[in-house]
């Protein structure tokens, strides 16, 4: 599935990877890769939901939705607020992915980033500026991840 892309420079969330309080390496900018609605849907469709368009819809028949997709449930608001950049406890364990691989984090059906894993480990806390139940995939791997608003997060595997 080839992707169309939205220019960084002309993305409307591109705010998020220029705070001064997170910088982000311009290499690491560079593989930031906002996908334009059309490719962003294609992506929610294949790999999150055919009937749902945010994650707090999810419905019956949505692998999402299924408690038995998800088999940790911690917090990540006190590791976003602490100093150490580290992803929250869990993590790394769950998620044992090449750096290169390639990662979704899908805000909701039309706002989806395309980037590396690496990259997301990174930089993962100016992905959750925009907490509101976004979701962190990877096409080739069946792991993922749910944040929510209330600062808890899910790990689990997709159905």
């Amino acid at each position: 599935m080839a992707h169309t892309y939205i220019p960084f420079e002309q993305y409307k969330r591109k705010w998020i990877f220029n705070h001064k309080d997170l910088p982000v390496a311009d290499e690491d900018k560079a593989l930031v890769l906002p996908l334009d609605q059309k490719s962003s849907m294609e992506v929610w469709n294949k790999w999150i939901s055919n009937k749902s368009s945010r994650t707090e819809q999810f419905t019956k028949g949505d692998w999402a939705a299924k408690d038995s997709a998800w088999v940790l449930t911690e917090d990540w608001q006190n590791a976003w607020d602490s100093e150490d950049p580290a992803l929250p406890e869990g993590f790394y364990e769950h998620f044992g992915w090449e750096d290169d691989a390639t990662v979704y984090f899908c805000y909701e059906k039309y706002q989806v980033i395309e980037t590396r894993w690496d990259v997301f480990v990174r930089n993962w806390k100016c992905f959750l500026f925009f907490d509101d139940g976004p979701l962190l995939i990877s096409p080739k791997q069946k792991q993922a991840a749910l944040f929510h608003q209330n600062g808890q997060f899910q790990l689990g595997s997709r159905g």
